[in-house]
C-alpha cells in the first residue's frame, strides 16, 4: 500500500504564569467535566467531530463510531490519564429538548509536569460557537490544577481551523513532526 505523509505541528503551552477567563457560551451549550459514565457520550461527540474531516484521514479510527469508542477507552484507561482535563461539550436543543454531544477533548500526563491535549473536536453544525476556545481553556485549567506546567498537542498543518483556535488561545509551534499512514488505493 502506499504511504501519504501529513505534516504536523507540535505546539505548546506555558501554564505556570497562565489565568484564564470564563467563556462564556450560548445558553443552550454547557461543558461538562469527565465522569467515567460519559464514556460512550464523547466516542459520540468525537466520532461527529471527526468523521468526514481531514484528522480521519491521518487517524482512520476517528472516522468510525467504533474506532472513537475503543480510542476513548484507551485514553481514559491510561495511567497517566488527567479526568481533570477532559470535557465534554453538550447542545440543549431549545424546540425539541434533545441534548447532543457536540464537542469533546481529553488530557494526558507525559511526564511529571508536562501534559497532552487529546482530540479536540466539534461537531461542524456547532462550530463558529466559541466551543473549541471553551473545551481548551477547561482542559488548561484542568492541566494547571493537577500540577502540571506544560501543556502540549499536535495539530494537522492542513487543520487551518484548529490552528488558529490554538495560536489564537496562546500555543506556540515548538516542532514539526510527520505522520505517515498506509492508503488503500481504490
Amino acid at each position: 500500500m502506499p504511504v501519504v505523509f501529513f505534516k504536523r505541528y507540535r505546539m505548546q503551552y506555558d501554564l505556570r504564569d497562565a489565568q484564564f477567563d470564563e467563556s462564556v457560551l450560548p445558553a443552550e451549550y454547557d461543558l461538562i467535566p469527565w465522569r467515567s459514565e460519559l464514556l460512550n457520550a464523547h466516542a459520540e461527540a468525537k466520532f461527529r467531530s471527526f468523521r468526514n474531516e481531514l484528522d480521519a484521514n491521518v487517524f482512520p479510527c476517528l472516522g468510525a463510531a467504533d474506532g472513537c469508542l475503543r480510542l476513548m477507552k484507551e485514553i481514559s484507561n491510561r495511567q497517566g490519564f488527567v479526568p481533570q482535563a477532559t470535557w465534554l461539550a453538550t447542545h440543549r436543543n431549545p424546540k425539541s429538548g434533545r441534548l447532543e454531544y457536540c464537542g469533546t477533548v481529553q488530557g494526558l500526563r507525559e511526564k511529571l509536569d508536562v501534559g497532552a491535549i487529546q482530540n479536540v473536536g466539534v461537531a461542524r453544525d456547532h462550530r463558529g460557537m466559541g466551543l473549541g476556545s471553551a473545551i481548551v481553556r477547561k482542559s488548561l485549567k484542568g492541566f494547571q490544577a493537577s500540577g502540571i506546567k506544560i501543556v502540549t498537542l499536535e495539530v494537522t498543518e492542513k487543520n487551518t481551523g484548529a490552528l488558529r483556535l490554538y495560536q489564537r488561545l496562546g500555543f506556540e509551534v515548538v516542532s514539526t513532526v510527520f505522520k505517515s499512514v498506509e492508503v488503500k488505493l481504490v
